[in-house]
């Protein structure tokens, strides 16, 4: 990044928690920024010194495979020291409090959280206390904003402008913190989004969110450039929310044959874990029709930008304080 791109960048937020605190010109910023760290991953040497001196600590409460190695990656990718914060051997086990936790991780001089926790809002409840910046990693079944901005970037990659392109997006929706983020994203660009699944796994407060809602997955795949699979989320639901997996794969599952009856330019998107031959079978899923590992790749590109952003908005309020205060001196 060039210090002319720098000084372009209109990027203040100090804390990334959802799509909701973000605008359509905050979710560009993120595209933009990570096109460039996108041609940064695709070099021999895959580094550059942008945190240099900056301390970034993953804390996962949930387990994580994909967020959790490509938010080490990227910080590490950007020279920053890295810690990945251990959970199971930690004072968590002696009952110390999420908040006591982070405070002491920022005592010692951290710059960045990571956070992935079970309970929706905690990000939010830390960042409200720490003066370092906290990243939402997934909170519950509330938001996932940097699996929304790989998804989004993923797409504008792909297509160019995504004003208008119709999204149907199917699965578990109730206990989807990646689809609320998602449709939030989706509907700032302009995207028109479709949500499927059985009545109980699908409020109809996504409405509220600018969402078309429907239960037929069969007569909604002919008009769909993207189809979003989402897998069934066991450990978020209570039981008796649907009769089965081998109804729920009858009437929402991707197969071949729906497949032929979808549009021959169809893209198929699915955050991850697959369970395959529930939500697809693994001739969709490594299928031509498929971008699932463009969207890993992708969320190295996405992540690195979001710590980048990030750390521009933290320099430039350490720069506007020491200003003030040599003003005031």
């Amino acid at each position: 990044m060039t210090m002319l791109q720098k000084e372009k960048l209109q990027w203040s937020h100090q804390h990334l928690l959802g799509i909701r605190e973000l605008t359509e010109i905050d979710i560009r910023e993120v595209h933009s920024t990570a096109f460039a760290f996108k041609e940064v991953i695709r070099r021999r040497i895959k580094k550059v010194p942008a945190l240099r001196g900056r301390t970034v600590v993953n804390l996962f409460v949930e387990p994580s495979t994909r967020t959790r190695v490509s938010f080490e990656l990227a910080a590490q990718r950007m020279s920053a020291d890295v810690l990945n914060f251990d959970v199971s051997a930690s004072s968590f086990k002696k009952g110390e409090s999420l908040l006591d936790t982070v405070l002491n991780i920022q005592a010692l001089q951290s710059d960045i959280i990571v956070l992935r926790h079970p309970d929706a809002g905690a990000a939010h409840l830390i960042a409200n206390h720490l003066s370092c910046s906290v990243i939402n990693a997934g909170d519950g079944a509330h938001e996932h904003p940097t699996q929304a901005l790989l998804d989004t970037f993923t797409l504008v990659e792909k297509l160019g402008d995504i004003t208008g392109l119709p999204v149907l997006i199917s699965g578990d929706i109730a206990h989807s913190r990646v689809a609320r983020s998602l449709v939030l994203a989706l509907r700032l660009l302009g995207a028109e989004v479709t949500l499927c699944g059985p009545a109980t796994l699908l409020p109809q407060e996504f409405v509220q969110l600018g969402a078309s809602v429907t239960h037929d997955f069969d007569g909604a795949l002919p008009q769909a450039r993207v189809i979003y699979l989402l897998r069934i989320q066991h450990e978020r639901q209570q039981s008796g929310l649907f009769p089965g997996i081998g109804e729920f794969i009858s009437l929402y599952g991707m197969n071949e044959e729906r497949l032929s009856r979808c549009r021959p330019d169809v893209i198929i998107m699915h955050p991850g874990p697959i369970n395959r031959g529930v939500e697809l079978p693994s001739s969709i899923a490594d299928g031509p029709h498929s971008l699932i590992l463009e969207q890993v790749t992708n969320g190295l590109a996405v992540r690195m930008a979001v710590l980048y952003l990030l750390n521009h908005a933290r320099l430039k309020t350490e720069r506007c304080s020491r200003a003030s205060a040599r003003s005031g001196a």
